[in-house]
């Protein structure tokens, strides 16, 4: 299986200024006028360019305020500390404060397009320190 990333946005050259600063992704394809491919990440990230109001799924309208969706990206750092000031620099931003859980720690992020992210950043064992 081959794991593909496409973030909706209204604005293609503000979106690839923002991924790119805040997790140092980099340019990759160009398909088209409204679609860009970034490289970086385990797996390639595609900003598709979409108006506010167009058409998303069925007949509900885009909207880039922050939203909620059960489905969300998890960035795995080293430094969580210096993750986030970076991404908070690239227009990130952040929602409550830090976490600290036994696997390691965790800040919540909105990009400037009402996507939901998380910084993860693994302590110990990460995940496997929870396992039962």
């Amino acid at each position: 299986m081959r794991l593909l990333l496409n973030i909706d946005v209204p604005d293609l050259a503000a979106a690839r200024r923002f991924y790119v600063e805040a997790f140092g992704l980099r340019d990759g394809r160009r398909l088209g006028d409204g679609v860009l491919e970034l490289l970086g990440a385990q797996a390639p990230i595609y900003l598709l360019q979409k108006p506010t109001g167009s058409l998303g799924t069925g007949d509900q309208p885009r909207t880039y305020a922050r939203h909620w969706t059960p489905v969300h990206v998890d960035v795995v750092v080293d430094d969580l500390d210096t993750a986030l000031a970076r991404a908070l620099d690239a227009g990130a931003r952040q929602e409550g404060g830090v976490r600290e859980a036994a696997w390691g720690r965790i800040a919540q992020l909105a990009d400037p397009f009402g996507h939901g992210w998380c910084l993860l950043q693994f302590l110990g064992k990460g995940y496997d320190e929870i396992t039962t």
